[in-house]
């Protein structure tokens, strides 16, 4: 195995299957962050992760962290917390704010630079990156954005200013996916704040069976439109509940 440098005019990515092992899922480097190879590279089941002003570093690790919606943890304390309604939601409604909060709140450095925020806004202008955010009143305290692709939604990072913001946001945005036949939430790396919602590791494998079998499913446009997400509150009694 070894890392492919991308050529300049080509989107094409080397088979995910041939990642370094160490470390875990490197598989190329190089290339832009434009539209197409985004794209190109989120139906493979790759995303780009890397310092800024360094080189552009593409992974697709073993095992993949997922999240299946109807599999998420929701403990007592959260779902008291919930039912108080303390905040409301949105879709799609400040998709820039919520990237640049996500770049603010990583305390050991961001890999979410200029180059990163521009290639993901315009992914968002295009219609395939999204945001979920959070208020309480007129403030954002919350939020998480992501790529959509098909049924599959490919999570890239969240931010919580609040209590339990970025924690009521995925459970949130979990009831309107699925609403809309959404059935897969792509973790990437497993992390303590991802696992005790609920996700959990596949191996890249199964990973990208399902990739190749969700990107087919196309979800209604309405989905994805600027709305308001706090009616997804009526759905929480149907939500799983962990013991304390």
């Amino acid at each position: 195995m070894r890392l492919v440098k991308l050529e300049a005019n080509s989107v094409s990515f080397p088979d995910p299957e041939t990642a370094l092992q160490d470390p875990n899922g490197l598989l190329a480097l190089g290339g832009d962050l434009t539209p197409p190879r985004l794209l190109s590279a989120y139906h493979q089941g790759i995303f780009p992760w890397f310092d800024p002003g360094e080189m552009i570093l593409w992974w697709s690790p073993d095992p993949r962290a997922v999240l299946f919606p109807p599999e998420r943890h929701v403990s007592r304390s959260l779902r008291r917390f919930m039912r108080q309604e303390p905040y409301s939601f949105t879709l799609n409604r400040e998709f820039d704010q919520v990237v640049h909060a996500c770049a603010q709140q990583r305390e050991e450095g961001t890999w979410i630079g200029p180059l990163v925020k521009r290639g993901y806004q315009e992914l968002h202008e295009a219609g395939h990156a999204h945001s979920v955010e959070v208020w309480s009143g007129n403030t954002l305290v919350g939020g998480m954005y992501g790529v959509s692709v098909g049924g599959l939604f490919c999570g890239e990072s969240m931010f919580s200013r609040q209590l339990n913001a970025s924690k009521c946001a995925l459970m949130i945005f979990c009831q309107h996916f699925t609403r809309y036949g959404g059935e897969l939430i792509d973790c990437q790396v497993l992390n303590p704040h991802t696992a005790s919602l609920g996700a959990k590791e596949i191996p890249r494998r199964q990973f990208l069976q399902l990739l190749s079998r969700l990107s087919q499913h196309q979800l209604p446009p309405e989905c994805w439109l600027p709305q308001d997400l706090s009616p997804c509150y009526e759905d929480l009694p149907t939500l799983p509940m962990d013991r304390e």
